[in-house]
């Protein structure tokens, strides 16, 4: 990339990151500490306000970044990724969103421990909570590594290092100082910038095509490479049988993920009520709908005018796919236009992954402080120290994503997430669903549902080709890959949920028919929620 591109993006990172440091610092001054303000933003934020931060929180580098390339690269396959993100907010609607809001107070754990033995449930849903921000942080930290590759060229791997190690150290002075108040306003200023990028984007590209979208289709499918095969099934996931499980592995993961990511449920704790809860999911459906769409005309669009070799020759998993749209559209390489729209199209790109790790972050923070650390000594912990916990956890998680992220760089995004969200249905889906919908649902049942779940997601993945034994794994040197899926779903998430009904079925505790009835109650209809 030439100079103009790299000081006209950089002045406009910089133009950002001061002003979400500005809100940061603002909302600093005019909180109280408390853990009800540091988590939950004091439950003040109206069902418009919670519906942009949640797209604000969604809407992530595997969006914006990954899924546009994936879609470049294979086409029909690559769209699959938007189905399912999309989809899986119908789980939400309708069975989490006003159910959670009801029955907890800033985490997951809150509504499991609400009728069982808290102790153990809070350690093991906080461990999985923790478990998957990690690694839905990792893909924002690769998301921020390629974006600046390709902003100051390949070879540039300090600079690529030094850019994630800054990423970690904003999300940490984001979440410990601003607290989730300053997080939302941040996904909010984050999503319109966003949308209104997106936006101007998919205009641009209908206009080069005229409106004509099935010239759009032809031209990048005969660039591809591929030809017809390129908007059809299987190009990705088609062929051999493991390649078709991986397929429904990961719509599994996809579609029933989103239900069980901890800093989607902590969203639902913003809002004053269940109502302005599911208020706030139909804003974020309606949001998160329209980018989607425009973001399988913007893959396209990269195939038909980029080309995938370009792509590819840019960063192999095709993270900087809508980049090099921005930079053909605007002009081309050395035009004015295409410097500007170019570099704000990566200020956005780096918006949205500040936004997205801000939010992770705080959720992970709060599973630390509210789940773990109280769980162990909530006899002694008085808010204010809970909440000092939480922002030390901030930094230690933040220490933690930034080495993960520098280990899988090469990486897709849109496919890292894929792994968190497969973790996410797997350790915390059938513990959620279990404690609002079986009356007989024990402690022992939820401590196995998640780690059943957790545990073999985790090692079928450390055991799979995305770390070992093929060219682009973690380790591509080394070969220890005994399972064949590149995704867990098929296998982990089914095991969640058998292991919770095995664990409450070989179980001598009694279930506790007044708490049940007491939160079925809270859960309908609110009654006594906070």
């Amino acid at each position: 990339m030439t100079g103009h591109h790299q000081t006209l993006a950089l002045v406009l990172f910089s133009g950002f990151v001061a002003v979400t440091l500005g809100i940061t610092t603002w909302v600093s001054r005019r909180r109280h500490g408390s853990a009800e303000e540091f988590y939950a933003g004091g439950r003040l934020f109206s069902p418009m306000e919670n519906g942009f931060a949640i797209a604000g929180d969604y809407m992530s580098a595997a969006s914006f970044l990954g899924v546009t390339g994936l879609i470049a690269l294979y086409g029909y396959d690559g769209m699959l990724y938007v189905v399912g993100f999309l989809v899986a907010w119908l789980v939400v609607l309708f069975l989490v969103a006003e159910l959670v809001r009801n029955c907890g107070r800033f985490t997951l754990a809150d509504v499991v421990a609400a009728r069982m033995s808290e102790r153990p449930v809070r350690i093991a849903a906080g461990t999985s909570s923790v478990t998957v921000s990690i690694l839905y942080l990792v893909a924002q930290m690769v998301g921020a590594g390629s974006l600046v590759a390709l902003l100051l060229g390949r070879t540039s791997g300090a600079a690529q290092v030094w850019t994630v190690i800054g990423v970690g150290a904003l999300m940490v002075i984001y979440v410990t100082l601003g607290g989730m108040r300053a997080t939302t306003w941040i996904q909010i200023v984050k999503a319109v910038l966003l949308l209104s990028g997106t936006i101007a984007l998919t205009v641009l590209v209908l206009v080069r095509f005229h409106g004509d979208v099935d010239r759009l289709l032809v031209t990048a499918a005969r660039r591809s490479g591929h030809g017809d095969a390129f908007l059809a099934p299987g190009l990705k996931y088609g062929g051999s049988w493991t390649a078709r499980l991986d397929f429904i592995s990961l719509g599994l993961a996809l579609v029933l993920g989103t239900a069980g990511l901890p800093h989607i449920l902590s969203r639902f704790y913003t809002v004053p009520t269940a109502k302005a809860a599911r208020r706030s999911a139909v804003w974020s459906i309606g949001l998160i709908g329209g980018f989607y769409l425009m973001t399988i005309v913007l893959g396209f669009a990269a195939a038909a005018i980029v080309g995938p070799q370009a792509v590819r020759g840019s960063n192999a998993a095709g993270n900087t796919a809508v980049p090099l749209l921005a930079l053909d559209l605007g002009g081309g390489a050395g035009s004015t236009g295409g410097t500007v729209l170019f570099a704000v199209v990566a200020a956005v790109a780096f918006a949205t992954i500040l936004a997205v790790v801000a939010g992770i972050t705080l959720a992970s923070s709060a599973s630390v402080a509210h789940d773990l650390y109280a769980s162990l000594r909530r006899p002694h912990a008085e808010p204010r120290s809970e909440v000092a916990v939480a922002r030390v956890a901030a930094a230690g998680i933040g220490v933690v994503a930034i080495a993960l992220g520098l280990l899988a760089r090469d990486l897709n995004v849109a496919f890292l997430v894929g792994l968190a969200f497969a973790v996410a249905a797997s350790a915390n889906l059938p513990v959620l669903m279990y404690s609002l919908f079986w009356r007989g649902f024990t402690t022992r049942g939820a401590v196995w549902a998640v780690y059943g779940g957790l545990v073999p997601a985790l090692g079928l993945v450390l055991l799979s080709p995305v770390v070992s034994g093929s060219p682009g794994a973690l380790f591509p040197d080394v070969d220890f890959q005994y399972f064949p899926l590149q995704n867990p779903g098929i296998v982990s998430i089914p095991l969640g949920f058998l292991s919770g009904w095995l664990g409450t079925v070989t179980s001598d505790e009694v279930a506790d028919e007044a708490k049940y009835a007491e939160t079925e109650v809270r859960s309908l209809t609110g009654a006594g929620a906070v």
